[in-house]
């Protein structure tokens, strides 16, 4: 197929004001202005006179199939609150690609969510990267193991004072993540020196084998963390482990903005379309997110679904406008930078041959409350338009 004479932005590159994108085999095969453009014999073609073309929108952090929509205790798939620390349990192994809201998701124009454990633990559990569209969730997946859930704050705290065991405090969430680290890095120069001798093997330890991608930046850590305090903390632990990381949430970081940009920090912003749910939370305010940007600090922007369903990840870059952050820097934020910041920028993130064909057509502003895209692909797939609950499913 090929999209003629659409307004394209293709985020790694100029805006093209009248153009045309070609794709076939869910690749983007090329683009390019109207001027330069050439039929193909027998392709199917889509005229998007007045209309404008964006690539798939990212979702940087939620928890999609996690926890099902309508469902309590038994669509609720994202916290296993029996150990603090459970570094390999694999996302995966829980997503109900059949939830409701994959297909709000696709129909709303986002294409790629990274989706995963919640915040009950200090050590979660492995983050998937996937598409929205599709039934099997093997099929859909992009990177199984996209990087390790680290959680700091309020909630372990809760989680485990409602046990009355560790961790009850900020101090002992530290160290368990310090501890499970250090035995890792233990374990991992123990399968060093076994490539020497295979005697100093070590036994298998399925807590040490899933934290030793870490160690080795061969996967990232997301790392939740509201408060600034927590910030650092999440900064001083990455830094001495030598962890690829990056800041989820992020709420305080506008109170420190110059910091984390001196330490090349990296942060998933939100979700601010909610209320200060939590103490940690009173600082709360969509206005954050343009703090950073204006200092330096790449940023993507998330809902954290289901705390703010995942249909409206583009409304929540349209709040941020709203409160100082530049338009084309808030499409980034659910673009090539969410892209850049989970690690998947070759696949998605730009419209760029080669890589995926997840669009997103508009005719009007993405970031628009009143707008909803005309047409959506996904790998080239077209996705059903906006299911009714009770009316068209």
């Amino acid at each position: 197929m090929v999209i003629i004479n659409a307004k394209i932005y293709p985020m790694d590159a100029p805006t093209i004001e009248s153009g045309w994108l070609r794709f076939e085999g869910g690749k983007i095969t090329g683009l390019g202005a109207m001027a330069g453009y050439a039929p193909a014999d027998g392709e199917e073609v889509l005229d998007a006179a007045g209309k404008s073309l964006f690539p798939g929108f990212i979702d940087a952090h939620c928890h999609l199939g996690m926890w099902e929509d309508a469902i309590g205790f038994e669509g609720s798939d994202g916290n296993e609150m029996t150990s603090p620390c459970t570094p390999y349990l694999r996302a995966i192994d829980a997503i109900n690609p059949m939830d409701r809201c994959f297909r709000e998701a696709a129909a709303a124009g986002v294409t790629t969510v990274l989706t995963g454990p919640g915040s009950a633990n200090p050590i979660g559990g492995w983050w998937t990267a996937m598409k929205t569209l599709g039934v099997r969730v093997d099929d859909m997946v992009m990177v199984p193991e996209i990087g390790m859930k680290f959680a700091l704050g309020e909630n372990p705290k809760r989680v485990y004072n409602g046990k009355g065991v560790t961790p009850m405090t900020r101090m002992a969430t530290a160290s368990v993540i310090r501890e499970a680290l250090l035995a890792a890095q233990r374990y991992m120069e123990a399968q060093e020196k076994a490539k020497a001798d295979p005697k100093e093997k070590p036994k298998y330890d399925k807590t040490s084998e899933a934290l030793v991608p870490l160690l080795r930046r061969e996967k990232k850590a997301f790392i939740h963390c509201h408060r600034a305090d927590d910030i650092f903390t999440a900064i001083r632990i990455g830094k001495e482990f030598n962890l690829d990381f990056v800041i989820v949430h992020c709420t305080e970081g506008h109170l420190i903005a110059d910091f984390l940009k001196k330490e090349g920090i990296k942060a998933i912003c939100g979700p601010f379309l909610t209320d200060r749910s939590k103490v940690e939370l009173k600082n709360l305010t969509p206005a954050a997110i343009g703090v950073l940007v204006r200092a330096g600090v790449p940023c993507a922007i998330c809902t954290d679904h289901n705390v703010i369903p995942e249909q409206f990840l583009p409304l929540c870059a349209g709040v941020a406008v709203g409160y100082g952050l530049p338009w084309e820097e808030a499409v980034k934020s659910i673009t090539i930078r969410a892209a850049e910041i989970a690690g998947i920028e070759d696949r998605v993130g730009s419209l760029t041959p080669g890589k995926d064909a997840d669009l997103v057509l508009v005719d009007g502003d993405p970031l628009s409350p009143y707008v909803h895209p005309e047409k959506v692909f996904v790998a080239g797939v077209e996705a059903p338009a906006r299911p009714l609950p009770g009316i068209t499913e």
